[in-house]
């Protein structure tokens, strides 16, 4: 058992005891972590309130390297969560990024880039940034960084190169786009404009400066939220509880 220094975003508290809380944390060099915070729930103590939901914080923790919990020793808040006049989408914005967070990582598995991104994503809704670029930016990213992205311009069965024009049929179950051969006899295919797939492909791009001058017409958006809805659920094995809330912000 070792003690550790990190960076943390809170993804969950659970009551433990009148005083003390159980806490899952994605840190930026352990990756995901469940601790107990002894004393978590007073207002005073090693932690100074700051475990609250998507906090940021830096923080002190005993790591233990069987499957117990780790302990947590300090918290000192770095940023709070709140969006600007408490801005309803921001908010589901945000406790999307820690469902997927949680949903999508390992524990104990370090993601130093994610966490940077879900940080960087964060402190954007925060700003009052627009929400549904935000977003997607962040799906595809996460998809990208865990080796989960989809081919956007190549048969994910043959690997013959796709052309992105027209309308390109979309396997969500096969991870990618089809050609018209091995398109025959797959299930949950989808077809999905050749805008949209280029769209996509810059937006996960997490060294391309520019991404943030990308105009996303309503259609367009409303495709990709189509095939990002779907092809997350089936990674997780069922569908995002926050997809209900921010469904109407795609309308």
């Amino acid at each position: 058992m070792s003690t550790e220094k990190d960076h943390a975003i809170v993804l969950r508290t659970v009551e433990f005891s009148e005083t003390s809380l159980v806490v899952t944390l994605f840190t930026r060099e352990f990756g995901k972590i469940g601790a107990l915070a002894k004393g978590g729930r007073r207002t005073k103590g090693p932690f100074e309130s700051a475990l609250d939901l998507l906090a940021l914080c830096r923080i002190v923790f005993l790591h233990k390297s069987s499957d117990a919990l780790d302990l947590l020793t300090e918290a000192k808040l770095l940023r709070r969560f709140r969006p600007p006049g408490r801005e309803l989408f921001s908010l589901y914005a945000g406790y999307y990024v820690a469902e997927l967070l949680s949903g999508l990582t390992d524990d104990d598995d370090p993601q130093p880039e994610l966490f940077d991104l879900a940080d960087k994503t964060l402190e954007a809704l925060i700003a009052g940034e627009g929400v549904p670029r935000r977003v997607v930016r962040f799906e595809l990213g996460v998809l990208r960084l865990l080796g989960h992205m989809p081919s956007l311009d190549t048969c994910v069965e043959c690997a013959a190169p796709v052309k992105p024009a027209g309308r390109v049929a979309f396997g969500l179950l096969d991870g990618g786009v089809l050609c018209g051969k091995c398109r025959a006899g797959k299930k949950q295919v989808v077809s999905v404009s050749a805008g949209a797939l280029r769209t996509m492909g810059p937006l996960a791009d997490l060294n391309n400066p520019s991404w943030p001058r990308i105009e996303i017409d309503a259609r367009t958006l409303g495709e990709i939220r189509g095939v990002l809805n779907h092809y997350i659920a089936n990674l997780l094995g069922r569908k995002p509880r926050l997809h209900r809330y921010l469904g109407t912000l795609w309308n």
